[in-house]
This record gives C-alpha cells, structure tokens and sequence, in this order.
C-alpha cells in the first residue's frame, strides 16, 4: 500500500541504504596536507594529495563489509515494504533492519577510528555524507516502525468494538 507513511519510509531507508554503497563514509588528511586517507563502503583508500593535479591511490585495503552490510539493510527494507499485510511480520524484520544498521554504524565508527589512530592520531578525520545515511536510516527505519505499530493498534481497537 503506498499511500501509507510507513511504506514510504521504509523506501527512503533502502535508498539511503544504496547511498551508503555509493558514497564516502569518512575522511582524514594528514598534518602535512600531503596524504588523504578515505573510507567508503568497499576500500580504505591513502590518497596523494598534490596541488593542481588529480589524487593518486597509494594505497587501498577492502572492506567490503560495510557494503555487504548495507546491501543486507538495503534488501531487509524492500522486503519489509512488500510485507505491508502481516504488520507483526513488519515489525519483527523493520527489528532486525535496526540491528544490522546498527552493527553496520558499529562497524563504520571502528574503521575510522582504527585508520585514524594509524594514519593522524592528532587530529580526528570527519564523518561525511555516507555515515549520515546510515544514521538518517536508522531514525526512518525506527519511525516506520512506529506507524506500523500504530496501524497495528487502530485494527485491534476496531476489532475489539465489533
């Protein structure tokens, strides 16, 4: 049904979910403005830093996880939005969505903070536009949540008055 809140929620939670595949989570550059260290989805990237010319990759270490993660919170969302008749069904997977988002926002803060200690332990790197997808996921995920349990309730109440 998608003239309910939840429903379009829970959409929005699968796109930020896709966003935080296609995007940047994290970011560092060290003292010296010579090296950038940067963390998305699949790889952790050292980057050349150099005036007036394009990044050169100096190093680069997977960590597919957070993208497998996302993908997992991704789908867990699609398939909750097609489950729109058994709202209990709904709530239980819109439960489970929290938690791998939560392990994923877990998993995310750990990364960047371990690259930060090894790359600029002085100077904290900044968080950009892929880490608050995930944040703005978990709140809609919870938000969704809490319509359907208000659905969920209406239908009880009117059941009870027949």
């Amino acid at each position: 049904m998608i003239q309910r809140v939840q429903t379009v929620l829970l959409f929005f939670v699968a796109v930020a979910m896709v966003l935080v595949m296609f995007s940047t989570l994290w970011e560092q550059i060290n003292p010296d403005n010579t090296e950038k260290l940067s963390l998305t989805a699949w790889t952790m990237t050292t980057y050349s830093v150099s005036a007036g010319s394009d990044d050169t990759v100096l190093q680069e270490q997977n960590h597919f996880f957070i993208g497998v993660l996302s993908i997992i919170a991704a789908v867990v969302a699609l398939y909750s939005l097609s489950q729109f008749k058994n709202r209990t069904k709904q709530m239980f997977l819109n439960m489970i969505n929290s938690l791998v988002m939560g392990v994923l926002l877990g998993v995310t803060v750990y990364q960047s903070y371990q690259a930060n200690t090894e790359f600029n332990p002085v100077d904290s790197g900044t968080f950009v536009l892929g880490f608050y997808a995930i944040v703005a996921g978990i709140i809609l995920n919870v938000l969704s949540n809490r319509f359907i349990r208000r659905d969920e309730m209406l239908v009880r109440s009117v059941d009870r008055i027949r």
